[in-house]
């Protein structure tokens, strides 16, 4: 219970703790996705960012970035979460998934971060 709690106050919208049924997981996702789908391009916006999730497109004012899956969702992830504390073992696992559980370190997450500064700054000022 405590984990759930805490999850929640740091931002989760909802949190499956392990083990959990594929079934409850499938049905948590198309609820989520029945939500999200009222026919509107959602959007989210954040300063001189303009991210459409669905589509997994960056505007950086107004000019179209083109970013690989995971540097995509290394930044939704910070623009999703302003102005919080981001530890580096939520950050890998929302972005790499369970997997990371076998990194040896997390040292590879500032490499992440950095490409994608050098991304966005490089293609947004062509």
């Amino acid at each position: 219970m405590e984990d759930k709690v805490t999850g929640l106050e740091l931002g989760a919208d909802n949190y499956l703790p392990k083990p959990f049924h594929l079934a409850e997981l499938n049905a948590r996702v198309k609820s989520i996705i029945r939500r999200r789908q009222h026919g509107e391009e959602t959007s989210i916006s954040l300063e001189n960012l303009l991210i459409y999730p669905d589509k997994r497109i960056l505007s950086v004012d107004g000019k179209e970035v083109i970013l690989n899956r995971k540097e995509f969702n290394l930044l939704y992830y910070f623009v999703v979460n302003p102005n919080r504390l981001l530890h580096k073992t939520a950050l890998a696992e929302s972005v790499w998934g369970d997997y990371i559980d076998q990194a040896d370190s997390l040292d590879f997450i500032y490499s992440q971060v950095k490409n994608l500064r050098k991304n966005c700054l490089r293609q947004a000022h062509r």
